[in-house]
């Protein structure tokens, strides 16, 4: 029986940089394969690679040597133009900071990646979105008029709305205050859980990387184990 093609893989990569003293490695030679609707956690002190190996499996980065696919696509084949039209068809993101644009509403916001893709019925779709993370009543509101925790809560519905099969979060909960944290994160396994997408999780935080299925840890740019939790 023919297996499945991954949702993520990487096949040795490896990301370098100049520095004055000399080449350092960020990242070596990592590789990884992530099946479709699993929830993943990457784990490990500050300054192991893990956001640099999140850019480079979203494709918002190149690695100096390796290979990423997504789904059946190798983006590291793609010039900058194709990555980002595959980004928006396939890929979800939820940021630490947020990420939201301060001159557009909560749901504009929420609509931006819908109307670069070409969706009819943009307004209503974010509507529904914003609905499903309880923010509904906020659409009209600026990102200055939120909490943190709506506004990450905005980042979340902006994430889901187009139905992506890989979402990618880089410390999600890092801006918030435990309690919000705590509800953000609950959330965010939610909608995994019911949409069935992929999920890729850069955290430090031990016990929220014991909510996904797996947990990677790296150490100076490499993978050094994988683990499968509890979920």
């Amino acid at each position: 029986m023919e297996q499945p093609v991954p949702a993520l893989r990487a096949e040795q990569l490896s990301k370098e940089v100049t520095s004055p003293e000399g080449m350092l490695t960020i990242l070596d030679q990592v590789d990884l394969s992530v099946a479709g609707g699993e929830s993943i956690a990457i784990v490990g002190e500050s300054g192991a690679g893990k956001s640099t190996l999140l850019g480079l499996l979203a494709g918002l980065d190149v690695p100096s040597h390796g290979k990423v696919w997504i789904g059946a696509t190798e983006i590291t084949t793609l010039d900058e133009d194709g990555r980002a039209a595959l980004r928006a068809g396939q890929v979800g993101f939820v940021f630490q900071s947020f990420h939201l644009i301060a001159s557009l509403t909560a749901q504009e916001n929420v609509m931006l990646p819908l109307e670069l893709n070409g969706m009819s019925h943009a307004a209503e779709t974010a509507r529904e979105a914003l609905r499903t993370v309880g923010l509904e009543p906020r659409r009209r509101h600026y990102p200055h008029q939120l909490s943190g925790g709506e506004k990450q809560r905005v980042a979340i519905a902006r994430a889901f709305v187009g139905n992506p099969a890989v979402l990618f979060a880089d410390e999600p909960t890092g801006n918030l205050d435990q309690q919000t944290g705590e509800k953000i994160v609950d959330l965010l396994f939610r909608l995994n859980r019911e949409s069935g997408t992929t999920l890729v999780l850069v955290t430090h935080d031990i016990a929220l990387a014991s909510r996904c299925q797996r947990v990677a840890h790296m150490q100076a740019g490499r993978l050094v184990a994988a683990d499968v939790t509890a979920a």
